[in-house]
């Protein structure tokens, strides 16, 4: 019988990232049963192995994802899995708390923002060895899919998939306000434009909620080609602040105008709210901003019969792509595992194996394994297909990954530049231009505390 935990919902943080709220959906099919003998109880006198597994995700995510853990323990009758869901910051929450005790689970959904700090803190167990001795089978992935993994010429994350940014566009609102679909190469001062306009043809927000995230934060440097830290991870990465001052502004001037939901309501009626409940689902927004894989969950919260597109982030006049591949989410072993042997098998299981993946269904972005991608072609549904074309199509004209943020990044993200920038200038307490001042002196200090 296995054995089922639930995160409660964290009580902790007030603002959180909307990166995998998405709607319940059907659970997959099941898949076919194991070949002859595979069902087998386990050897007699084989040690029972609990092995605890974590991640955060939509329901969608959450009914595959179990669904492949069934699978998994079919085939091996000595390993019970036990697992651990949630929200993106409930699940960070927990974590960083089980890591404080000493009882972190075997294997760990990582973001790509967070493993250059938990790997220096010593969380994380290189997985080199079980590439050496075969339990990790790399040989239909390229290097540069493993890339965002390393650290230090060791590999600490499996990349579970290829992303990037988006922001997703309702056709059918834009047909209606008799607005194109925007360029590829398109700015933020014709972002706003069109904002506005979308406003005062159809009476709704013309974006939703998440002008003021981090990772857009960091994508307005990108696209002036800066990162928002130094290569080191020892000091902010560029000099003029006023860059990200004026994307402040442009938030306040669509706030007042009504063109998209004030902070208030975005943090009233939108933090940790599932997919369904989005207003570019529910038709109160005609654009979003997510990551590509998560368009499949906005097309089943949505109904078929809703069209959408994602086109890239908008850049800086004159500057360049603000978008990058990306690793979607990463598994990791930690440094607190008591069976990473098993734990490796698992993700090499999640990785490699077909029948998985069909599950699976590239839900966590484009598979890395390339005999995998292949498979699911004929499999993928309109959403599926719309993720795949989109990263072909942006790959095109891509700024290169940065390095993972540095220790002392999630400090910075919450309590400096959500706390004491984004929140105080959108609330009217502060101007842009004091928020940027703050935002330097408060993540320049940690940063150093840190080095």
């Amino acid at each position: 019988m296995y054995r089922r935990l639930t995160t409660t919902l964290s009580l902790l943080f007030v603002l959180v990232l909307l990166v995998s709220a998405c709607a319940p959906a059907a659970a997959p099919s099941a898949p076919a049963a194991p070949a002859a003998g595979e069902e087998a109880a386990a050897p007699e006198g084989e040690e029972q192995i609990e092995l605890r597994i974590a991640w955060w995700g939509s329901q969608d995510r959450h009914d595959r994802t179990i669904k492949v853990i069934e699978m998994f323990e079919e085939l091996h009758p000595n390993i019970d899995i036990v697992y651990e869901f949630g929200g993106f910051n409930d699940h960070l929450t927990k974590m960083s708390t089980q890591a404080a005790g000493g009882n972190l689970p075997d294997i760990m959904q990582q973001d790509y923002a967070w493993i250059g700090e938990w790997s220096a803190r010593g969380l994380l167990m290189p997985l080199d060895d079980f590439i050496a001795d075969g339990t990790l089978d790399f040989s239909n992935v390229s290097d540069s899919e493993l890339a965002g993994g390393r650290i230090d010429g060791k590999l600490y994350a499996v990349n579970l998939g290829t992303n990037s940014q988006a922001i997703t566009i309702d056709l059918d609102a834009f047909e209606q306000a008799g607005i194109e679909a925007p360029r590829p190469d398109w700015t933020w001062e014709e972002f706003e434009q069109i904002v506005l306009q979308l406003h005062d043809e159809l009476g709704i927000w013309g974006f939703g909620p998440l002008l003021g995230d981090e990772q857009i934060w960091a994508s307005v440097y990108l696209g002036n080609g800066e990162w928002r830290y130094n290569a080191e991870g020892t000091a902010i990465g560029y000099e003029d602040d006023q860059l990200y001052a004026d994307h402040l502004h442009m938030i306040l001037r669509l706030q007042e105008a009504d063109a998209i939901p004030s902070r208030e309501v975005e943090v009233a009626e939108y933090t940790d709210t599932p997919v369904e409940a989005q207003p570019i689902v529910t038709g109160e927004a005609a654009m979003a901003y997510y990551w590509s894989n998560q368009l499949v969950a906005v097309q089943s919260a949505a109904g078929e019969d809703r069209n959408f597109m994602m086109v890239p982030l908008p850049r800086v006049t004159g500057g360049q792509s603000a978008n990058y591949m990306k690793p979607s989410q990463f598994f990791s072993i930690t440094s607190q595992a008591k069976h990473p042997k098993e734990a490796a098998m698992f993700i090499d299981y999640f990785t490699n194996d077909i029948e998985a993946n069909k599950v699976l269904l590239a839900e966590r972005g484009v598979p890395i394994s390339s005999e995998v991608r292949q498979a699911l072609q004929p499999l993928l549904g309109k959403a599926q297909l719309a993720v795949f074309d989109y990263l072909e199509r942006v790959g095109q004209d891509i700024s290169p990954v940065p390095p993972p943020d540095p220790v002392g990044h999630a400090d910075i993200r919450n309590n400096v530049l959500r706390a004491l920038v984004v929140d105080p200038v959108l609330y009217g307490q502060i101007t842009p231009e004091e928020g940027v001042q703050i935002l330097r002196e408060e993540a320049s200090a940690i940063l150093e505390k840190n080095q």
